[in-house]
């Protein structure tokens, strides 16, 4: 079950303990807080089952914070550079779930990338191996962005997912799979340092939900800058 929908349930049953502590104070009947918790725990399993989660995400995004914001923007702008740099042709982003549910995605939402090319025909074991390194790489982009800017992730759980689900597929062993991503991780922040002044340029354009293509505008103009700071330093 996707984590929104887990943090719903864990808020019915809170709400559902401090109401039968509570209930005997303030006279509150012991039915009131069952049906709570019951309607909670309803709308929980029918909007993961229905609506992929969407309704609880919705929900959420109205709490969230200015930090919280800006985590999801830094995570986000991560994978979009690093997939930028690698050849990994993008499709779209969403910051929001008001903006997944606008454009009709049946995901969570995010950076959209159009595998399709990179399938067209079939691959050697070679070219493989180097267009799964660098999937796990930009899968790997979102945490390690947050990272760098906050000293922690706090998202990332899909990604980790998506890359394991990648892993399993190419028959690696399960003891590869930490190695694997520690090691997509330190490739992501290693391209995201290099090239600071672009990621910077980035977030900005996609906190103006910028296009993709003025995205696309804005890293090739900040380029020359990251290059020239690299070889300063």
């Amino acid at each position: 079950m996707p984590q929104t929908a887990l943090n719903l349930i864990a808020v019915g049953i809170f709400v559902m303990t401090m109401s039968s502590l509570l209930g005997p104070i303030f006279n509150i009947p012991p039915v009131v807080p069952a049906a709570v918790t019951f309607g909670i725990l309803s709308l929980a399993t029918v909007d993961t089952l229905s609506w992929n989660s969407k309704g609880v995400s919705l929900l959420l995004d109205l709490f969230a914070s200015a930090e919280q914001r800006q985590r999801i923007i830094h995570h986000e702008a991560g994978h979009f550079l690093t997939a930028y740099f690698l050849g990994i042709p993008i499709t779209g982003y969403t910051l929001t779930a008001w903006e997944v549910l606008q454009q009709g995605q049946l995901g969570r939402g995010g950076v959209s990338f159009d595998t399709e090319v990179l399938t067209v025909k079939p691959l050697d074991l070679q070219k493989m191996r180097l267009t799964l390194d660098r999937f796990c790489t930009v899968w790997m982009a979102g945490i390690a962005a947050e990272k760098i800017a906050y000293g922690n992730a706090q998202g990332g759980v899909e990604d980790r997912e998506q890359l394991k689900q990648a892993l399993i597929m190419v028959g690696l062993p399960e003891t590869a799979y930490p190695l694997k991503e520690r090691w997509a991780q330190l490739q992501a922040t290693n391209l995201l340092t290099r090239h600071q002044k672009s990621y910077a340029a980035l977030i900005e354009a996609m906190k103006q939900r910028a296009s993709v293509e003025e995205c696309y505008a804005v890293i090739q103009e900040h380029c020359n800058a990251d290059s020239e700071a690299i070889t300063t330093n």
